[in-house]
């Protein structure tokens, strides 16, 4: 085989398709969705979210994966991080032989173990630049599953970039995605980038647009979320806003809508276009997802939600920072973490895990669940199974149920 790189997998779709199809789905699962994605049994009343757990991408990106370790049976293969962020994917891959490397800031270190004999999986989230030539010149086989909502924002980067507009990212400065989309405006001669986490990071980019505060103490704030030379009085003249597509959606607005009044009081209506730029990189999947929850918590009647996902997952993150507000709420990470001393969950912010042990009130609850896109049925099945065992009942046992009716949420 002379190709090196590959990007539309290897036409081997129906010999691993049996093998996903016993692995990722769940007779729980499709058992809710056949009763109209509410059902109950031993009192507990269920309430799936209509979007949840794995998008396009992501199933994508497994696959390739699953058709990689056929296709290259005696060769060692390599995923660049994580393909996704679910620790139940991961251990599956890890079990069949592919290792996972480690993040590292030196990509030299980080790919020092790979040859010309080996294959290198690049995850849904990408690579970014200076990885990806290194990994080019060493010849390997690379097999990219970079999510095509990815690729979308990084034509956006590219776009502002040469133009000369600095990019301005939401997302998490740590993230392997940021990461990538950040070394892709550094492609162009002068490209820069900064990165902000929040609204409240952008308040201090805007303080600065403002003149309420100078280069010096903005830049004491954001030198690890900044390309190398980041001068603000230079770079954050013209700027184009570009997102972690996995963000919560309604935070990129107020990121944007920040952004976009600090601009207008520095130039003036007349004068934004030409030192402004937006555009909605958010991936449709993520927007699914967090629409689907929010019609549920605004149809009310739940007692709480159940969010299942990876804990750095940041699409997952963005659906139980939207519950925590609303109603009692557990991020779970596996179905291990429903056990009968109680629920072992993640509260953002906050450190590990903690351990709920009065969490399922007795008598009738009313159980919302969603799933971040990086989590398959299988775990959010088993997980809804776990919960059914601790009142005696399987997920053969629900039953057609009432609509959950309004007037009855609690609120944490």
């Amino acid at each position: 085989m002379n190709e090196t790189y590959f990007q539309k997998g290897f036409g081997l779709k129906s010999e691993v398709g049996p093998v996903l199809a016993r692995t990722y789905p769940s007779a729980a699962i499709e058992r809710l969705k056949g009763l109209g994605y509410e059902a109950g049994a031993g009192g507990l009343h269920f309430k799936l979210a209509k979007e949840f757990g794995f998008c396009y991408g992501v199933d994508r990106a497994v696959d390739y994966a699953y058709q990689t370790r056929r296709q290259f049976p005696d060769r060692r293969v390599f995923l660049s991080g994580e393909i996704i962020h679910n620790p139940d994917v991961n251990q599956r891959l890890s079990n069949m032989g592919i290792q996972i490397l480690a993040q590292s800031k030196d990509p030299a270190e980080r790919f020092r173990e790979v040859t010309s004999r080996d294959v290198v999986i690049l995850p849904a989230f990408g690579v970014s630049v200076p990885e990806l030539e290194l990994l080019k010149s060493k010849h390997c086989v690379l097999v990219d599953t970079t999510c095509g909502s990815v690729l979308n924002v990084w034509k956006k980067v590219h776009y502002y970039a040469k133009d000369g507009y600095t990019v301005i990212i939401h997302g998490k400065k740590h993230h392997e995605e940021t990461h990538a989309t950040a070394s892709q405006a550094l492609t162009h001669e002068g490209g820069q980038y900064l990165c902000v986490r929040d609204v409240a990071e952008t308040e201090l980019v805007c303080d600065f647009i403002r003149g309420k505060i100078g280069g010096a103490e903005l830049m004491s704030k954001f030198r690890e979320a900044a390309s190398d030379d980041f001068d603000p009085d230079v770079h954050l003249q013209r700027i184009g806003l570009a997102n972690q597509t996995t963000m919560l959606m309604s935070e990129t607005l107020k990121v944007q809508e920040t952004l976009r009044r600090a601009m207008v009081d520095r130039y003036g209506e007349a004068g934004l276009e030409s030192h402004f730029r937006a555009f909605d990189t958010i991936c449709s999947a993520t927007q699914e997802r967090q629409d689907a929850v929010l019609e549920m918590l605004d149809a009310g009647g739940l007692d709480l939600m159940v969010v299942i996902g990876g804990y750095n997952s940041s699409n997952t993150q963005a659906l139980a920072r939207m519950c925590a507000p609303r109603v009692t709420t557990y991020y779970v990470d596996s179905p291990q973490c429903v056990t009968d001393a109680g629920i072992r969950h993640h509260v953002i912010g906050t450190p590990g895990e903690v351990l709920a042990p009065g969490w399922l009130p007795a008598g009738d609850v009313r159980i919302g669940i969603t799933a971040g896109a990086s989590t398959p049925d299988s775990v959010v099945g088993d997980t809804i199974e776990r919960i059914l065992a601790l009142r005696g009942q399987t997920a053969a046992d629900l039953t057609q149920a009432a609509p959950i009716e309004e007037g009855s949420q609690s609120f944490a």
